[in-house]
């Protein structure tokens, strides 16, 4: 009886510790599944809050896209509009484009001298320059304050033929030809006198006194034979002269 008591403990105990095992190894098996879910979570929303990022940069690059294909736009028509009123500026000022200025003939341009006074004077390179930029009212009166004020100086005879220059430049003949004669009458070796006396007779040939001008670019001939100024004298007589006939 005693013996029957004690393997029924056994059993009973025996029967108890399966159960007890059966229990752990079900509790280990959950926890390990718990666990693999929970990293199976972990693993997805890591990869949700990936995709979540690149959805942004995504998002911001195509805004960036857009405003650089705005500016585009906008700078094509800037330069659209630009090319107009380039155009429009090109036109109107082709419409007030002024008359070109007259070339001024210069039979015997200023030749640069090297004599006592070491070059032209302040004051005449300041009327010389005047002339050159076509101011000829002020060239003159330049001109007319370096005589007066200079009246020693080997640029005196330059001086009034640049002053007849000022005055055939503006039409103002009868005064050009004042000036020009002065040259001749007070300095008849210098270099400017065969200029002056052409300038003469172009002065009377625009005046129409032909008489006046053969009369000037003969007497250039005659007294300069060899200078620029008498070959251009030739070829003036030569169209006024009777057909054969020609100049010596």
């Amino acid at each position: 009886m005693k013996n029957l008591l004690v393997w029924a403990l056994l059993a009973v105990s025996a029967s108890l510790l399966g159960s007890c095992a059966a229990n752990d190894l079900m509790v280990k098996r959950q926890t390990e599944a718990e666990s693999k879910v929970e990293h199976l979570f972990q693993l997805t929303g890591g990869q949700e809050a990936r995709l979540n990022e690149l959805s942004g940069r995504l998002a911001a690059l195509e805004e960036q896209e857009a405003r650089r294909a705005q500016l585009l736009q906008e700078l094509s028509s800037g330069i659209r509009e630009l090319k107009d009123i380039n155009q429009t500026l090109q036109a109107r000022l082709q419409d007030t484009v002024p008359p070109p200025i007259p070339k001024i003939e210069l039979v015997n341009p200023e030749p640069v001298h090297k004599g006592r006074e070491g070059g032209p004077p302040p004051l005449y390179v300041r009327a010389f320059g005047l002339y050159s930029s076509n101011n000829f009212a002020a060239a003159i009166e330049a001109f007319e304050q370096f005589v007066k004020q200079e009246p020693g100086s080997e640029y005196i005879p330059n001086a009034h033929y640049w002053i007849g220059e000022c005055y055939y430049s503006s039409s103002e003949l009868p005064r050009a030809l004042v000036a020009f004669q002065k040259v001749i009458d007070g300095w008849p070796r210098h270099a400017k006198a065969p200029d002056a006396l052409l300038k003469i007779g172009y002065s009377h040939a625009a005046l129409k006194q032909q008489d006046k001008a053969k009369s000037s670019f003969e007497q250039l001939v005659r007294s300069y034979p060899g200078s620029p100024a008498a070959l251009k004298a030739r070829e003036r007589l030569n169209s006024i002269l009777p057909s054969g006939a020609e100049t010596r």
